[in-house]
């Protein structure tokens, strides 16, 4: 863990151009006693379609349960943005995020939702989740992965 995050606060932000997760930055969470979810939406997320090049347009929702660290909001943005020239499959980036973000966090519970905007006619929303083995965080990851979109009928065509 870095001691003061790299981004926050400067001015002179570059923006990532392709996939980079040494952006993510981290401070310290000062309640681990205490359970919390933090919860984020990201709207206007684009990544590309590795085969065509095409981009492919998303609601990233990302929420996690913090252990001993919280993810810097800004530096998160910059990770995000650094899909932007990257090409994978919905279903690889929900992937990746979600290592990325464990591997800095080392998390209670993480669970990222893409929510893709339709194209050809198909949107998918690949979903993925991780409790930490061990805890009862890892029966909630099982439950929610189990219980995960349980009302079909409800349709949302963004």
């Amino acid at each position: 863990m870095q001691s003061k995050p790299k981004h926050l606060g400067r001015s002179d932000t570059t923006y990532p151009m392709d996939y980079d997760p040494s952006v993510l930055d981290v401070v310290p969470y000062d309640f681990p006693d205490r359970d919390m979810f933090v919860k984020f939406n990201a709207p206007e997320f684009t990544t590309l379609c590795p085969i065509t090049g095409q981009p492919d347009f998303a609601n990233i929702v990302l929420s996690y349960v913090p252990d001993r660290l919280l993810v810097e909001s800004k530096s998160l943005k910059l990770y995000l943005f650094s899909f932007r020239n990257h090409g994978s499959f919905h279903e690889a980036v929900v992937n990746m995020i979600l290592n990325d973000l464990k591997a800095v966090l080392d998390p209670k519970y993480i669970e990222v939702w893409g929510r893709f905007l339709p194209r050809g006619g198909l949107s998918i929303d690949p979903y993925v989740n991780y409790g930490k083995p061990g805890t009862v965080w890892e029966d909630v990851a099982r439950r929610r992965l189990f219980e995960h979109d349980m009302h079909p009928e409800w349709v949302d065509n963004r």
